[in-house]
């Protein structure tokens, strides 16, 4: 399958982006001819009452001159800068219009784009062998037969319209000056105003045509998305050695948090929760670690090495795990059971100075907050990723 029959998912938003700064929107010719002719023929439809009585001041001004005019080449040349300055007032504003007019209807079929890329030369496109395809491929051949379509419809408009009105163009050569531009002028506004709705129809093929055309060059292969989300989002393999690179680096700070916990709470190998409490700058017990299953193991090993209380107290560590994070606060619901396991260990590190033992606790822990009684879903259950 070709590369081009590959091509089947519409373009992404990146893509477009990029496109429009290397110009290439979706413009239609024919609506910028529409919008220039149309708003030069509404101008001169407008305006021909005063552009005929200026071209006839124009003209008696021109034929009118005196002797002094002849002998003198200044005055030639002042009524020729007249004549030209008289000329130019007439031209440049229809022609302001109409350039505004074509920029419009540019914007209407493409909108706003701004760039140079275009302007910069290339010079491999002088190459002919490598513009040869460029000039057989599909969408010129559809361009050129359009263009070809359309002028012969001009040209048939043109030459019927002519043909119907031969004998009154004839008879103007028979009437005054003024009156002959007046005729003439109504004349050729119906030839115009036939020629506009053809291109009219036109238009309303191609501004449609010309945005499906472009959407079709855009289509990306779904290799081409998958490239595009790699250097958006960067390598999935990066990304998932940084997210482990990551975890790791949580972990240590957390494990590196156990020694300075006052008791680490366990189930008895699955659970463990370090817990931290200080009186001066807590206002209740603070989860300093957890983990499950092999980390649960490590925070276990860890506070045995540095004289930590180890606690087996199932429910208190599963409640502890579901419902709590790291450096959180614990909830209020088990702040009994937790002031329960805090007094043991404070009795604990007094009983051991004085060589006597003490008994462990069975902290009370309410039912709803117990995973294992499937009663809540444990908020931490969602978070399990994190200690893999």
């Amino acid at each position: 399958m070709s590369d081009a029959q590959d091509r089947t998912l519409p373009a992404t938003p990146r893509k477009i982006s990029k496109a429009r700064e290397d110009g290439q929107v979706p413009r239609s010719r024919d609506l910028g001819h529409l919008a220039a002719i149309g708003v030069g023929t509404v101008l001169l439809i407008g305006l021909t009452p005063q552009l005929i009585e200026r071209l006839r001041l124009s003209l008696r001004s021109g034929l009118r001159f005196d002797a002094q005019a002849l002998v003198s080449n200044d005055g030639m040349l002042g009524l020729l800068l007249q004549q030209t300055t008289g000329l130019m007032l007439l031209v440049l504003p229809m022609g302001a219009a109409t350039l505004l007019a074509a920029l419009a209807a540019g914007l209407l079929s493409g909108g706003w784009n701004f760039t140079l890329k275009p302007l910069q030369p290339k010079f491999g496109k002088l190459n002919p062998l490598t513009g040869l395809p460029r000039m057989l491929s599909k969408t010129q051949l559809v361009e050129t037969i359009k263009a070809c379509t359309l002028a012969t419809v001009l040209l048939v408009i043109g030459a019927l319209y002519l043909r119907q009105h031969l004998d009154e163009f004839v008879h103007l050569s028979a009437l005054p000056l003024p009156t002959a531009l007046a005729h003439s002028g109504d004349l050729l506004r119906g030839g115009v105003v036939l020629l506009l709705l053809a291109i009219a129809a036109t238009s309303l093929i191609d501004v449609p045509l010309q945005r499906w055309r472009v959407a079709e060059q855009l289509k990306m292969s779904h290799q081409e998305v998958k490239q595009e989300m790699k250097d958006v989002e960067g390598n999935f393999e990066m990304k998932g050695k940084i997210k482990s690179r990551m975890r790791q680096l949580a972990r240590s700070r957390m494990l590196a948090a156990v020694p300075q916990a006052d008791l680490v709470v366990m189930n008895p190998t699955h659970y463990a929760v370090a817990l931290k409490y200080d009186e001066a700058s807590m206002t209740a017990p603070k989860v300093v670690a957890k983990g499950i299953d092999l980390v649960a193991l490590r925070i276990r090993d860890i506070a045995a090495e540095h004289k930590v209380p180890v606690l087996q107290a199932p429910p208190l560590a599963r409640a502890l795990y579901a419902h709590t994070e790291i450096d959180q606060e614990v909830p209020a619901a088990l702040f009994g059971a937790v002031a329960q396991v805090l007094a043991w260990v404070y009795q604990l590190r007094s009983e051991v100075r004085e060589k006597a033992a003490m008994p462990a606790p069975t902290p009370q822990v309410p039912p709803e907050l117990d995973p294992h009684n499937g009663l809540v879903q444990p908020r931490a259950a969602r978070r399990r990723s994190v200690e893999a």
